[in-house]
């Protein structure tokens, strides 16, 4: 039975069956509605031929969704002991993601009210939370760091109000300082003692996102190809989309889990730049989906953009997806000079595939397909390496 309280201690990095904890997964769950909203707005942008405008926001959106994320996720592996006040606060983090959701929309109009009040509540939960891992520190270095992290939350978020008073034209520039503040947080907090996050949890924790990413991609493409039909009947010209990023998506998450993750996390500084890296995973996989709903009306004759300018909405972060599983996973594990070319390769094969015409889509899915094919033969004939084929 959870306990009303426990003493808020760091656990043990060697902790074994480690695993996410019910509140993890319905932490993430409510972050899709989120990353739901942002897409929804990055396809309204692009076919409003507002593409490079909409891509901007996505992108600080997104960075904003993905840290806030990334705050509880390592938080969590590092403290996390279930007890009543712990679930009770990140309940409190939990509201203020699905109020940073509802404010997405107007992120996309310049109108940052909502998305800062979200952030908010979310991070003051997050600096009670490290003040009270502080409060309970035995160790002196441990709890200047626990401070240093609540005191970074703090400063960061009084920042971010400056969205708020700031002309509309300094507003982007704001953004990218609080960026850059935010990412110093934690190598500033971390210089005398490092937290105790856990790498088999961690490895855990990115994947599941990675699984909910994909699937609130297949569920928006879901959704366009059955509005494409119900309304237009134009199931030929939806079904070369809908097969394709299909495969695009199977391809995703088979080439993502193809190597493990956790062996990549062998100290702080490779975490920290594994963990920031997922910034492009997370973003890319979610943007997929959004270029199949803008392929999807762009087919259907609802979206008055060129074929070229819908393909790239798929292809583009289809190929930052493969390249970016590669930089952060699979070119560190001992594979042949074919195994490592196979995921640059790919994704290079699916930028060119931008100019296939209405059958762009199809055709890179057929190009991932490939590319998980290729991996598993090549995987199976060096049963030394951890290639796009199952782990060894």
């Amino acid at each position: 039975m959870t306990q009303p309280f426990q003493p808020l201690i760091a656990r043990s990095r060697g902790e074994e069956h480690r695993a996410a904890t019910p509140l993890e997964l319905f932490f993430d769950l409510c972050f899709v509605v989120a990353v739901s909203q942002a897409g929804a707005e990055l396809v309204h942008a692009v076919v409003e031929h507002h593409a490079a405008d909409g891509i901007a926001h996505y992108a600080l959106v997104f960075f904003a969704i993905w840290w806030a994320w990334m705050n509880f996720t390592w938080f969590a592996s590092a403290y996390d002991n279930d007890d009543v006040l712990y679930r009770v606060v990140t309940l409190v983090q939990i509201a203020g993601v699905l109020i940073l959701a509802a404010g997405i929309s107007r992120v996309f109009q310049d109108d940052y009210l909502v998305a800062v009040l979200g952030y908010l509540v979310m991070r003051v939960a997050l600096a009670f939370q490290w003040m009270r891992a502080a409060h309970h520190a035995t160790d002196p270095a441990e709890r200047t760091m626990c401070h240093r992290y609540a005191a970074g939350v703090l400063l960061c978020q009084i920042g971010w109000t400056a969205l708020l008073l700031a002309p509309e034209q300094a507003r982007v520039w704001i953004f990218l300082v609080g960026i850059v503040a935010e990412l110093t947080v934690p190598a500033v907090a971390e210089r005398a003692v490092n937290t105790h996050w856990h790498p088999h949890h961690i490895a855990e924790r990115y994947g599941l996102f990675t699984i909910i990413v994909l699937g609130e991609t297949i569920f928006a493409a879901t959704v366009a190809v059955k509005s494409g039909v119900a309304e237009y009947d134009a199931l030929d010209d939806l079904l070369p989309i809908a097969a394709g990023g299909l495969l695009l998506v199977y391809a995703a998450w088979w080439i993502y889990f193809a190597v493990p993750a956790h062996l990549r996390l062998v100290d702080n500084r490779r975490g920290f730049l594994w963990g920031y890296g997922h910034y492009l995973i997370f973003a890319a996989a979610a943007a997929i989906g959004a270029g199949i709903e803008v392929a999807v009306e762009q087919a259907v004759g609802k979206a008055h953009i060129s074929t070229l300018a819908a393909s790239s909405a798929v292809t583009i972060p289809a190929a930052v997806f493969l390249l970016c599983v590669w930089l952060l996973h699979a070119r560190y594990f001992k594979a042949g000079i074919a195994q490592q070319l196979v995921l640059p390769v790919s994704a290079l094969a699916i930028l060119m595939c931008t100019f296939a015409g209405r059958w762009a889509v199809l055709a890179a899915g057929l190009v991932a397909a490939a590319t998980v094919a290729v991996g598993v033969t090549l995987a199976a004939r060096n049963p030394a390496s951890h290639g796009i084929g199952p782990d060894h």
